[in-house]
């Protein structure tokens, strides 16, 4: 169980692909309980460093700031395979043996033969990718002598890989032993066709024609005498704009303002950090590119981009993320011998006094922002987020609401094409209403409007009106409604996640604390707090005030029925029970602690 979570990188594993990769073809009767009580039993193993998270339909495993081998392995093998592309061999040589370093034996071992053979060979291939990059970054040192009698094993051992006998066939050449690197490929090309049936590929007939003519060369570069690359020009880095960006004319004009170059401005602030701030899908990033791209000649020295999450959501590393910066403004950074401070000081020099813009998409919070920020006036720093950045002034803040009707409109019709939509308004206004004014709803409703000719506009609308199934509708290729907001709902507190999930019940109306506070029996002052800390993640708006001059909060449309299949598909120990009067001391102790609180429904001392 605890291998099948953990290969599963962070993702959910559903129930059904525990069973498969447990017990196969026969599972127990009592396999839910099974599962259940492995996870009961991982929890306590483990303790609090790693969270296991019940999301239908299965399990995900979070294991927060832990290692784990396979993913360093990887992370190791991407490092070591760019070096080498780059020909920056002996930092590739010493990171590949790192990651190799990370093998003791074979993996997975005493696992069920199933999980076996769904994970083994996809991790032995792994494994011999980066042993063959390994030895192709010492071949290119010079290595040739030390590495005979290690590929004369590995090609006994694995007699139909073509790179390893090349290698072999290279090393043995540039030893002076040129009758043996033909008799290696003779040998091989027999292999091939009496196990095969095939003929060598160019990988293996390539080394070949080389050993006949010599092209082999027996004093290979050093990677001293490698010439670095010479850039010339500013960096460019950004994505396209959206071609079809239309409507947020206020919103471009005020954000072009504010990365008018400082001279330019009138009143200008010190700070050149701006912050594009907003709920999932409501566009920020498209308006943030577009504003980017019509500034562009107010930086001479360059624009940057880079995103700070994964395409899971997942806060990149900030190694990793300085790394891109770097090299992204012509640098050459050591990536795995230089220390996160060393390449926070290179970042900061490269751009000393530069009128550059570093574009960072996909904030999640400030430590993560912190090393990523220029220590100079010069440079401009265009964030976008989910959620308000304390470093950034509220005045260099812009928040990217959903549109409203007419730019929903132009959007709708820009997507799916004038033909499509005309003579269809009572429908359009409907598609509008139902994707509530998220330009990601209506981009992906406009694009399956488009793609299927045959769709009227008002079978669309029966689609979208049943709300049990809208999200499933709001769903196109890699677009997708219910993940987008799900990315933002997963990186809540479990505690304020419940919260959410008991808002749900209360209505798509406006309400004020008192109410919720009411109908969850806890005090205002904590139904407060926790409506505020979603306010200040984009999840939670504030619509106004009642005639008792208290605040009304609402939830947007999409948002709620999230809320309302989180809710659905919660345990029944979970399910809406009322909130316990000994949470509200609990949610007095987030807002003066960091520690992390039991989700609700889950008996604590620290609650009791």
């Amino acid at each position: 169980m605890l291998a099948a979570l953990l290969l599963a990188r962070g993702k959910v594993v559903s129930d059904e692909r525990l069973i498969s990769l447990l017990w196969g073809w026969n599972p127990p009767k009592t396999v839910n309980a099974q599962i259940y009580t492995y996870i009961s039993r991982l929890r306590k193993r483990l303790g609090a460093e790693v969270e296991f998270i019940r999301r239908q339909p299965g399990y995900l495993l979070d294991v927060r700031d832990a290692r784990v081998d396979v993913a360093e392995f990887d992370r190791l093998g991407r490092c070591g395979g760019t070096a080498l592309e780059e020909g920056r061999h002996m930092e590739a040589a010493q990171t590949l043996r790192e990651a190799l370093a990370l093998w003791s034996g074979g993996a997975l071992a005493n696992v069920t033969p199933q999980l076996a053979q769904a994970y083994v060979p996809q991790l032995e291939e792994a494994w011999a990718t980066v042993l063959e990059q390994r030895i192709e970054a010492d071949l290119a040192l010079g290595m040739h002598q030390e590495l005979i009698a290690e590929l004369t094993g590995l090609v006994a051992a694995y007699p139909v890989r073509e790179r390893l006998r090349a290698h072999l066939m290279t090393a043995l050449y540039r030893c002076g032993r040129q009758a043996d690197a033909l008799h290696v490929y003779y040998e091989g090309r027999q292999v091939l066709s009496d196990e095969l049936g095939i003929d060598p590929s160019s990988t293996l007939t390539d080394a070949y024609q080389a050993v006949l003519n010599g092209d082999l060369d027996a004093s290979p570069q050093r990677e001293a005498d490698v010439q670095p690359v010479v850039r010339t020009g500013a960096p460019v880095s950004l994505p396209p704009a959206l071609p079809d960006f239309v409507g947020r004319k206020e919103l471009l004009k005020n954000l072009c303002g504010l990365l008018r170059p400082a001279d330019d401005r009138i009143g200008h602030a010190p700070s050149r950090r701006f912050l594009v701030v907003g709920m999932g899908g409501v566009g920020k990033t498209a308006l943030a590119l577009q504003a980017a791209h019509d500034m562009r000649e107010a930086f001479p020295d360059g624009q940057i981009y880079v995103n700070l999450c994964d395409a899971d959501g997942e806060p990149k590393e900030t190694k990793e993320i300085l790394v891109a910066l770097l090299r992204a403004l012509g640098e050459r950074p050591d990536a795995c011998r230089e220390s996160q401070d060393d390449l926070v000081r290179l970042f900061r020099a490269a751009t000393f006094g530069k009128r550059v813009l570093v574009f960072l998409d996909n904030a999640v919070g400030d430590l993560q922002l912190e090393p990523l920020l220029p220590n100079t006036a010069e440079p401009t720093v265009l964030i976008t987020g989910r959620t308000r950045i304390a470093s950034v002034a509220e005045a260099n803040t812009l928040v990217v609401n959903p549109m409203d009707d007419v730019d929903a409109f132009l959007l709708l019709s820009k997507v799916a094409g004038d033909r499509r939509i005309s003579g269809t308004s009572g429908e359009t206004e409907k598609i509008i209403a139902h994707c509530a004014g998220l330009p990601l709803a209506l981009r992906i409703v406009g694009t399956r409007l488009a793609a299927r000719p045959q769709w009227s506009a008002s079978r669309l609308v029966a689609r979208l009106s049943n709300p049990r199934t809208t999200l499933d509708e709001l769903h196109v290729g890699d677009l997708d409604v219910r993940r987008s907001l799900y990315l933002s709902v997963n990186r809540l507190p479990s505690e304020i996640r419940d919260f959410l999930c008991h808002l749900a019940p209360t209505g798509r109306g406006a309400v004020s604390p008192e109410e919720i506070a009411a109908r969850l029996r806890m005090p205002v002052e904590s139904a407060e707090r926790m409506m505020e800390a979603l306010v200040d993640v984009g999840l939670l708006n504030v619509t106004g005030v009642d005639h008792k001059e208290r605040l009304l909060y609402r939830l947007h449309d999409l948002l709620y029925l999230l809320a309302a299949e989180i809710v659905e598909e919660t345990p029944a120990a979970l399910h809406l029970t009322p909130l316990p009067r000994s949470w509200s001391r609990a949610v007095t102790m987030l807002a003066a602690s960091p520690v992390r609180l039991p989700r609700l429904g889950q008996p604590s001392g620290v609650c009791q």
